[in-house]
C-alpha cells in the first residue's frame, strides 16, 4: 500500500502498532533524499523488569542504525524480526535506498539476514550529540550520508527506481512487469538487485505483498482473507496463508486474533 501519492507507506511494516514506544519518522534532507527513504527513531523508558517486544516485518532494504552503544549496518531480511526493549534507550535508524547501500557495503547479499558493526565515528558523534532532538539527529545523519556516499551514479539511480517500483506499486506482481516498466531485461534487474539490495526482485515483490496483506488484516477486521488474497494477486487464500506461515510463523487468522 502507498500513502496515496505513490510513495512507500512507512507504517506498513509495523505488525503491532499499539506496542510501539515513542516512535518518530523523519524525512531526510533534500541532499540525502536519494540515499534514505526515511529515518525511524524509537525512544523508550520502561519500568524496571518490564519488556516490550516489537515484531517487525521489515522492508526489503538495509538499515544503518545509530544507538548509544555504536553504529550497526543491518542487511535486508527474508523473515520477520523482533526487537526486545527494556530499560531506557533510543535508536536513530536510516532506511537506506540502494544508492546508499551499494556505497556502504561491497556485498549487500552477504548482509542478508545479518548485521555488522559499522565504523562511523563522525556519524555516531553527530547523532548522539543531537539526540533527543529527532529532527536535528536526522539532519546530522543526512549530512553524514550525503558526504560519505556522494552523488548517485546512473546505476544507483536506476536501482532506486527499481526499489521504489517494487516496494510501492501494487500493479507490479511479477519481475517481468518491473523490467518492462524500467525498460531493462529481467536479467539486468536481477543483477542490479543483487548488487544494490542483496535480495532478488521477486523477493522484494513478495515482501511488499505480505506487508500489504498484514496491513489489510490489521486495519479491517471484517475483510475476508480470500478477498485480501485476491486483491493482492495471490493465486488463492492458501498461497497467502503459506506466505504468512513461512515469514511470520503464524497464519493470517492467528495474526488477526492476536491484534
Amino acid at each position: 500500500m502507498t500513502d496515496g501519492s505513490g510513495e512507500i507507506d512507512p507504517a506498513r511494516g509495523v505488525l503491532y502498532p499499539e506496542r510501539l514506544p515513542r516512535f518518530t519518522r523523519v524525512p531526510p534532507t533534500p541532499a540525502a533524499s536519494a540515499l534514505v527513504s526515511w529515518f525511524w527513531i524509537p525512544e523508550w523508558d520502561l519500568p524496571d523488569g518490564a519488556l516490550s517486544r516489537q515484531p517487525v516485518l521489515g522492508y526489503p532494504a538495509a538499515n544503518l542504525v545509530v544507538e548509544p552503544d555504536g553504529v550497526t549496518l543491518w542487511g535486508a531480511t527474508t523473515r520477520a524480526g523482533e526487537r526486545v526493549l527494556q530499560g531506557s534507550g533510543w535508536a536513530v535508524g536510516a532506511l537506506l535506498r540502494p544508492a546508499a547501500l551499494s556505497r556502504l557495503s561491497s556485498s549487500p547479499s552477504d548482509l542478508v539476514d545479518r548485521h555488522i558493526a559499522f565504523e562511523a565515528a563522525a556519524l555516531y558523534d553527530a547523532v548522539t550529540a543531537a539526540m533527543p532532538d529527532e529532527q536535528a539527529a536526522a539532519r546530522a545523519a543526512s549530512d553524514w550520508l550525503a558526504e560519505r556516499v556522494g552523488h548517485p551514479t546512473p546505476e544507483a539511480r536506476l536501482a532506486n527506481e527499481m526499489a521504489d517500483l517494487l516496494m510501492s506499486d501494487p500493479a507490479v506482481l511479477r519481475v517481468e512487469d518491473a523490467a518492462a516498466r524500467l525498460r531493462v531485461s529481467v536479467r539486468t534487474l536481477q543483477r542490479l538487485a543483487h548488487r544494490t539490495v542483496g535480495i532478488s526482485p521477486a523477493a522484494m515483490i513478495r515482501r511488499r505483498r505480505l506487508q500489504e496483506a498484514a496491513q489489510r488484516v490489521r486495519e479491517d477486521a471484517a475483510l475476508a482473507l480470500a478477498a485480501v488474497a485476491a486483491e493482492l494477486g495471490y493465486a488463492d487464500q492458501a498461497h497467502l496463508a503459506h506466505d504468512f506461515r513461512t515469514v511470520l510463523g503464524l497464519t493470517a487468522s492467528d495474526y488477526r486474533a492476536a491484534l
